[in-house]
């Protein structure tokens, strides 16, 4: 099956020195870049985190200081990093709670407004944990009935995630799926908008899932003592809330999305 594509979709897989998108960095990017007419690129870049690499982390993807040492950072890739994905919908497995969030943060310390609202956003961890439970891993063997070798590089899991997708379709084509809101669906089908909306838990106002959009459209807080409230509610009666959020350890790219909710109660407008 070759996949319905109305422009470009990139498939990229990070190693990084951990799991916090605010303080860690990325090690390796690779990028499955798959074009309209089929044709397949992948590109990988080493990246030197400026920062020590946890052993614990290292035993886990194999990417030492060493390897990094005489590496540029994110910053010196970045620009090609983006002329490479270019105008591509995105793709990968759990990109939406780390992939994602990881590296906005590396483009917003780049200097880079890298646009995501355009592009659709397919979590292909998220399709197969609502269809059937499983690692990457597990995933590949059920689906490709092999296992997968080298498993925690980067090149090795980007183009797992492809070929798992593309087994998804062919399985899952006719496969109903009924969501907890009781409602019945055929959602894996050969559409990206279709994957993209299906593989998404919530509809994000920001990456991390701390800020979600309601029934409505209206941003809600998902954490802290304002949890489940309406962030423009909340501004109105406890402005000093914002200024709070400002100054703590939250992504770049949460406090941006807080800052457009301010600016548009004060009658102004940002793009991002």
């Amino acid at each position: 099956m070759k996949l319905n594509l109305k422009r470009p979709i990139v498939f990229f897989d990070l190693e990084t020195t951990g799991l916090n998108p605010v303080h860690d960095r990325i090690v390796e990017i690779s990028i499955l870049k798959i074009n309209v007419n089929g044709e397949e690129e992948m590109k990988t870049w080493l990246i030197n985190p400026e920062c020590p690499i946890p052993p614990v982390t290292s035993a886990v993807h194999h990417i030492f200081d060493a390897d990094v040492a005489d590496r540029g950072n994110f910053k010196h890739y970045a620009p090609e990093i983006l002329k490479f994905i270019g105008f591509s919908d995105i793709a990968g497995y759990n990109i939406l709670k780390f992939d994602i969030p990881m590296l906005m943060e590396e483009f917003l310390r780049a200097g880079i407004d890298f646009d995501i609202k355009t592009r659709h956003l397919i979590d292909v961890m998220n399709i197969f944990m609502k269809m059937e439970p499983r690692t990457l891993k597990g995933a590949y063997r059920f689906f490709l009935n092999k296992d997968l070798v080298d498993a925690h590089s980067a090149s090795a899991d980007t183009s797992a995630t492809y070929e798992v997708l593309m087994a998804m379709l062919d399985k899952y084509h006719d496969t109903e799926y009924t969501d907890n809101k009781g409602v019945t669906s055929v959602p894996v089908v050969n559409d990206i908008q279709s994957l993209s909306e299906f593989s998404a838990h919530n509809k994000n106002a920001d990456l991390m899932g701390q800020i979600i959009f309601d029934d409505e459209g209206k941003e809600v807080f998902k954490f802290g003592k304002h949890k489940d409230k309406r962030v423009e509610d909340v501004f109105r009666f406890e402005p000093q809330y914002y200024d709070w959020i400002m100054k703590s350890d939250f992504p770049e790219y949460t406090k941006k999305v807080i800052t457009g909710i301010k600016l548009r109660m004060s009658g102004k407008n940002i793009k991002f």
